[in-house]
């Protein structure tokens, strides 16, 4: 396992759990609006070993619900099956954050997950910008595959799509938003795009980054959708 940071307490990362998040080293996709890229490049060492992990983890038995897996992309690690079940016999709760990238893993690790969030970019069509990658329809092939994936399991699921209005129109949400409530999914997030301030790359206005929220005719449509709606704002 490449740990590339971990978070020893949060209340936000695995809803209504009290949680420690472990990030790892690599991602497949490079988002215009990630804000690890320091995690995207894989052979990137660091001072955290999985040893390390572990003995932290063991004194927060009695504290902590769960442990949530993130990145980076987590289903990148080699050892990502292996990883979990370590974690679970020490009696957490796993959760598990991912683009559905990788298919063979997901299907591995899914009996072994009690909670996931589901990053969709896109609508599955439109993953170009949204993905920044050149395989960016088979990134939007994977991401419906993966998330029909889950939904079959049963386990527990929350989507969540940042709205960075470089990639996505109020439209796109919708349209996304719809195909999502037609495949059952009930609890779905925004996420508000907050500046990341790459080189080289402009930045959106408040104006438009905040578009999203304002317009309660939008949010409306969204609510009406699912069973559990809600934002998360900067």
């Amino acid at each position: 396992m490449q740990i590339g940071g971990l978070l020893p307490f949060t209340m936000i990362d695995y809803p209504g759990k009290l949680s420690a998040v472990i990030f790892t080293q690599g991602c497949p996709l490079r988002c215009p609006y990630c804000h690890n890229p320091e995690l995207q490049t894989p052979s990137v060492q660091t001072e955290i070993d999985w040893k390390g992990v572990l003995e932290l983890l063991d004194k927060r038995k009695k504290l902590l619900d769960g442990v949530v897996f993130s990145g980076g992309e987590p289903l990148m690690q080699p050892d990502i099956e292996e990883a979990i079940k370590t974690v679970k016999q020490m009696g957490f709760l796993i959760g598990l954050h991912t683009s559905g990238a990788f298919l063979d893993k997901l299907e591995k690790v899914l009996p072994l997950v009690d909670w996931i969030g589901l990053d969709i970019k896109a609508p599955f069509d439109k993953y170009a910008k949204a993905s920044g990658t050149v395989e960016s329809f088979e990134m939007g092939k994977r991401a419906e595959q993966a998330l029909d994936m889950i939904l079959s399991s049963g386990t527990s699921l929350e989507v969540r799509t940042t709205t960075d209005p470089r990639v996505l129109t109020r439209e796109d949400v919708l349209s996304m938003a719809d195909v999502l409530s037609r495949k059952k999914v009930r609890r779905f997030v925004l996420q508000e795009y907050r500046p990341v301030n790459k080189e080289g790359i402009p930045e959106p206005t408040i104006e438009e980054i905040t578009s999203f929220y304002v317009d309660k005719d939008f949010l409306k449509k969204l609510e009406n959708l699912f069973v559990g709606f809600s934002v998360r704002r900067a």
